[in-house]
């Protein structure tokens, strides 16, 4: 069961990174009636998927993802989604204090009691660990009482042997249409995986379903 929150702040640099990781949980918390931004970075315009057979090119990708991170909100019944206009594949090499300030200016307007994120090392794609420091040191610089509580995304092969399992594992089965709803949207980045998975689904996999069904993450201690 998930917690009541005051607001939900999701961070991620690309389109798609919150319906592979955080789709059911989106939903479940709108539905719940507890009001969440998401915060993308970029439009994922680096991507090497163009759809398959490829619908999209190097000068179309940018638009067609944009469209694309538009209706996965859509589906997951999120209205409150900011473009933050960074480039993709590049946020490691943004001005550290640039990127901190840019977390913290959201943080400060929305004031939320939890934040979601990717952990700052254990995320797999540069991007994705790079949002992570930004975030985690955006919070760490707040007064220790006014911290909201982060919880961060890490998926690297080997991190149940190195930071154990995660702290929290939501339950998310009753928004699972809601996040495959979200995945179709972003047809350009999961055309080539959906019709599998898909099948798998039907035919009662069990370790898909727990895929689709659960989404974990690691809740972040501060000093």
């Amino acid at each position: 069961m998930l917690q009541k929150e005051r607001h939900v702040l999701v961070i991620y640099p690309h389109p798609d990174d919150e319906s592979f990781g955080s789709a059911g949980t989106i939903a479940t918390y709108v539905e719940m009636g507890v009001p969440i931004t998401y915060a993308c970075l970029t439009l994922g315009e680096m991507g090497r998927n163009l759809g398959n057979p490829p619908f999209a090119n190097r000068e179309t990708l940018p638009q067609i993802r944009k469209q694309e991170l538009l209706d996965a909100c859509d589906a997951m019944g999120l209205t409150d989604l900011r473009m933050m206009g960074l480039r993709d594949k590049t946020i490691e090499f943004e001005d550290p204090e640039k990127l901190v300030k840019m977390m913290a200016d959201l943080i400060d307007e929305l004031t939320p009691s939890l934040v979601i994120t990717f952990h700052p090392t254990l995320a797999v794609h540069p991007d994705h660990n790079a949002t992570g420091v930004a975030v985690l040191e955006a919070v760490q610089r707040m007064p220790s009482d006014e911290r909201p509580v982060v919880y961060v995304k890490a998926f690297d092969n080997d991190t149940v042997k190195l930071i154990g399992k995660p702290h929290v594992v939501h339950h998310v089965a009753g928004a699972a249409d809601k996040k495959i709803a979200a995945l179709r949207a972003h047809a350009s980045q999961t055309i080539w995986m959906l019709p599998d998975m898909e099948k798998r689904w039907a035919a009662n996999d069990q370790e898909a379903l727990e895929w689709l069904h659960t989404e974990a993450f690691y809740i972040h201690t501060f000093e």
